[in-house]
């Protein structure tokens, strides 16, 4: 198989930049790893309702977020904040009317971030998109660099671009060696939320909404440390999310997990949160395309994020990281894998100019 550019990665980076040269006409080849596409964007349907198990908000000032939304005809919405916060102490007492709503301003998409990916899924001609594909070497040859997949197959691209969080992009076997710096560039660099796992509670009725309170928790005592509102703009089913913070969660199996879950909702919110409809729970950080070792600790602040200076210029510049990690303004966020995907379309441009 051949092909002028290869996509390695289908999240919201690879598949933008996918659908882009599509417009273009140009010739592409996009592969994930995944029998699914988002990447890092992970989209449940329960009784009508999508929630999010990755990613679920992007903000005004974001312009690229924006413009897509809009141009895929989909529909955002403020994310819910009105009432008031609740806050858990380490003994596990619960205050109320503490603190303030963190996330107000923040925007949602109607059908969940992953009516995102489908549409621009959606817009990848037949055959140039492959599933359940995973790269395991990239070798550069005069005639290109030869990806070879997992099952023993190659495709042959004049250009690879690598949609990718960049400690995964370091597990793949690359000949000849990249230099030192590049690794040791790939390896330093945090993918971000990868340390964390979420949690989301559906429910037939959103009875915190009806006692006044927002659906913003905090909590010192966990498992869960943030709680939002997850429910649609409008109608049901309705949901909380959660995000926990206690590491390291390997060493609860996933029964014990979700009876803590389900007890902190209770003793925040009442009786009415002991029986969810459906309690999803989504740990990145034990995602093997998502996470290393090296993540399984959550981050504490976000990092300064853009394109290390050994990771310019590879191989000639024909292999390119595209990640929202080394996006140089959003790295980390949705916005930035655009930003990210922009910057791969530009240096793409030049190597063929």
């Amino acid at each position: 198989m051949k092909t002028e550019t290869l996509i390695i990665g289908g999240g919201l980076a690879g598949l933008n930049l996918a659908s882009q040269l599509a417009e273009q006409q140009q010739d592409f080849l996009l592969v994930e790893a995944r029998d699914r596409l988002g990447g890092r964007i992970l989209t449940e349907h329960v009784g009508g309702g999508a929630f999010d198990l990755g990613p679920a908000w992007f903000w005004p000032g974001q312009p690229r977020m924006a413009k897509l939304v809009d141009r895929l005809g989909l529909t955002r919405f403020d994310q819910s904040y009105q009432g008031d916060l609740l806050f858990e102490t380490e003994q596990g007492h619960v205050q109320r009317g503490q603190g303030f709503a963190s996330m107000q301003g923040a925007y949602r998409l109607k059908g969940g971030l992953g009516a995102l990916i489908a549409k621009l899924a959606g817009a990848i001609p037949e055959g140039r998109l492959l599933r359940s594909t995973p790269i395991i070497a990239l070798e550069r040859r005069p005639e290109g660099i030869t990806a070879i997949e997992g099952n023993g197959q190659a495709i042959l691209a004049q250009r690879v671009v690598l949609a990718l969080p960049l400690r995964i992009a370091d597990q793949i076997d690359f000949s000849p060696s990249l230099p030192a710096q590049a690794h040791n560039a790939m390896k330093s660099v945090a993918t971000w939320m990868a340390g964390h796992a979420k949690v989301v509670a559906v429910y037939e009725k959103s009875f915190w909404t009806e006692a006044g309170l927002s659906g913003d928790a905090m909590s010192h005592h966990g498992p869960m440390v943030e709680i939002h509102d997850a429910s649609p703009a409008q109608g049901g089913p309705y949901a909380l999310f959660g995000f926990i913070g206690v590491p390291p969660r390997s060493r609860l199996d996933e029964h014990e997990l979700r009876q803590r879950i389900q007890a902190q909702f209770v003793r925040m919110f009442g009786p009415d949160a002991a029986d969810p409809v459906a309690l999803l729970i989504k740990d990145w950080a034990f995602d093997p395309l998502t996470a290393t070792s090296a993540d399984q600790v959550p981050l504490q602040s976000h990092p300064e994020y853009g394109m290390p200076h050994a990771l310019s210029d590879v191989w000639q510049g024909d292999l390119i990281f595209s990640g929202t990690e080394v996006a140089p303004q959003f790295g980390g966020y949705l916005e930035g894998a655009l930003e990210a995907a922009e910057n791969a379309l530009t240096s793409l441009k030049h190597a063929t100019a």
